[in-house]
């Protein structure tokens, strides 16, 4: 099978930098149980959202992210039996290609360079499975789309869930 997974809150948690970024930035308590169902800026003052908008366009935002649970291992298994490409809309934040691809090289460094598509728009992927947190990319996926949850998806009810790695495993291996 050819498996596409994306990157941020997938297998890097981009959703916790952003909380603790603006926690540390404005003095802050949020919590993760205050975001289900909502993008991270909208879970703060309006003189505030700009703000947690901006940290994706930081220089260091993508470098230290760090992993979601049980990731590496699964992912590591996939790729010995599947054709695993990495897939993030990178282009998006131009500044993260290489901050991304160092990421990658760190943390996932069985996924070789050859399997890394960083792109623009996911609707050109054509392989057998999508693994992402928006589904704005799964929905023209011509193959099985599975939703990886995050705090801001926990409301969408459209596709095949996963909450955990360790869900992905009991699926595809």
């Amino acid at each position: 099978m050819t498996i596409f997974v994306d990157m941020d809150e997938v297998i890097a948690d981009a959703y916790m930098a952003h909380i603790e970024i603006y926690n540390q930035e404005f003095n802050a308590n949020l919590q993760i149980a205050d975001c289900y169902g909502k993008e991270a800026w909208q879970c703060v003052p309006e003189q505030h959202q700009l703000s947690i908008k901006q940290h994706t366009q930081r220089d260091g935002f993508f470098k230290d992210l760090r992993i979601i649970p049980d990731s590496q291992e699964v992912l590591r298994e996939l790729s010995l039996k599947h054709d695993v490409y990495i897939a993030s809309a990178a282009m998006e934040f131009p500044q993260s290609l290489r901050e991304k691809s160092d990421w990658l090289d760190e943390f996932f460094p069985f996924i070789p360079w050859q399997k890394r598509i960083l792109c623009g728009d996911k609707f050109i992927l054509k392989g057998d499975i999508l693994i992402d947190d928006r589904s704005k990319n799964l929905i023209n996926f011509e193959g099985r789309s599975i939703l990886f949850t995050s705090p801001h998806n926990t409301n969408t009810t459209d596709f095949e869930r996963a909450d955990t790695w360790k869900e992905i495993a009991d699926k595809l291996l």
